[in-house]
């Protein structure tokens, strides 16, 4: 793994939700798998990520590239092995040896988030509870980016109350073909 590398950016793209980056330096190109955007913070947890053992940066990448570091904060507090063996490269067993480990590592995150969940707004029906997070998974499945996703669900959070009046209207593929509406309505809008 390289800790850095200093010259100049000549290319960058995106295949299969991985990214890379072409520099050129000293006249050697070096093709490089990097994170989608990296922050301080992003810095320290593929760092402690990456001390686990059997994860290697391929995982961590693909970690991070697919969520936030609050989303996989918020899986560890649950202990959602689906939405963690939803990153390629990681099984039952690595789920249950991440969940664990980061658990310990991030004590003080865990807690933080569990304050900010008590001021947010909350489903209380855990069938709705259960939708929710099938859909969020649907739409990563679809290939809809975790921002999109993340920009639409307390729009569709709120049209839940109204789809379960309206003659018992609710249910997964209502809320999935609302979702997938509002997802394609920001896309056109961002390539208009």
């Amino acid at each position: 793994m390289i800790s850095w590398i200093n010259g100049e950016l000549v290319e960058s793209w995106q295949t299969n939700q991985k990214f890379f980056v072409l520099i050129n330096c000293q006249g050697l190109g070096y093709e490089i798998q990097i994170l989608e955007s990296l922050s301080k913070e992003q810095k320290n947890f593929f760092i402690e990520i990456l001390s686990i053992r059997g994860v290697g940066s391929q995982i961590g990448m693909g970690i991070l590239n697919k969520f936030s570091i609050g989303e996989v904060i918020n899986a560890i507090k649950t202990q959602n092995k689906k939405l963690i063996c939803s990153v390629p490269g990681i099984g039952q067993k690595m789920s249950d040896r991440l969940i664990l480990e980061l658990k310990n590592k991030f004590k003080s995150e865990i807690q933080f988030e569990e304050e900010k969940a008590k001021d947010e707004f909350e489903i209380k029906d855990p069938e709705i509870n259960k939708m929710i997070e099938d859909l969020q998974l649907t739409l990563q499945s679809l290939n809809y980016k975790n921002k999109e996703i993340k920009t639409i669900l307390p729009i569709i959070i709120n049209e839940v109350d109204f789809l379960a009046k309206k003659e018992n209207n609710l249910s997964f593929e209502n809320l999935l073909k609302l979702a997938m509406n509002y997802l394609d309505k920001e896309s056109s809008n961002i390539a208009s």
